[in-house]
């Protein structure tokens, strides 16, 4: 198993994983940075009432980037 780290970008600021994770392959890396994006994007739309977000979880290795995960909602009421 190697070690990845998710670092997230949301809109232009950048917080960097110290930590990493220990995964099987790329189908788990790929599964964990989608299940914590979709996580973070939904705290962000209830607590911060955000109208337009652009997140990304980027996931590297000790090699280097291996992928990008990224997220954009816009809420636009019509009423």
């Amino acid at each position: 198993m190697a070690v990845y780290y998710f670092d997230l970008r949301d809109g232009d600021e950048l917080v960097v994983d110290e930590e990493g994770m220990e995964l099987c392959d790329t189908v788990a890396v790929q599964n964990e940075a989608a299940r914590s994006l979709a996580g973070i994007a939904w705290d962000a739309m209830r607590t911060e009432g955000t109208q337009a977000q652009q997140m990304a979880i980027e996931v590297r290795d000790v090699y280097g980037p291996v992928m990008e995960v990224r997220f954009t909602f816009v809420l636009k009421r019509m009423q």
